[in-house]
């Protein structure tokens, strides 16, 4: 039912910037929730920042004041600059699509995009 596309990882020196994108298309249920979460090797994957419904923005402590998250409703899209990269930023960043029903959350992930901060 959603099919989300993302763009933007790479590599990039400490205190660098990145911005991350990423395209959902919905078949049928309107998208609740957008956001990022990563995965560095050996760790479990977390959320990085994320946009619920009515706009509000919450972001991993690890990433407040460097990282600032985006959405477009109309467009299904939302996007993340990333500023002051660190190494510890390193991981596989995945985009996220949530559809929240009565007692149930579907969650849909992109192909995930590869950010690298070199020390």
């Amino acid at each position: 039912q959603v099919q989300l596309v993302e763009s933007g990882g790479g590599l990039v020196q400490t205190g660098g910037s990145l911005r991350l994108s990423c395209a959902a298309t919905v078949s049928t249920f309107r998208i609740n929730d957008m956001g990022w979460y990563r995965q560095a090797p050996g760790k479990q994957r977390e959320l990085v920042a994320v946009v619920i419904s009515g706009g509000a923005a919450n972001y991993a402590d690890a990433v407040k004041g460097r990282f600032t998250i985006s959405r477009d409703n109309a467009n299904n899209t939302v996007w993340m600059q990333m500023n002051s990269l660190k190494p510890e930023d390193t991981a596989v960043y995945y985009c996220n699509a949530a559809i929240r029903l009565p007692g149930r959350r579907y969650d849909y992930w992109g192909q995930g995009t590869q950010v690298t901060v070199s020390s």
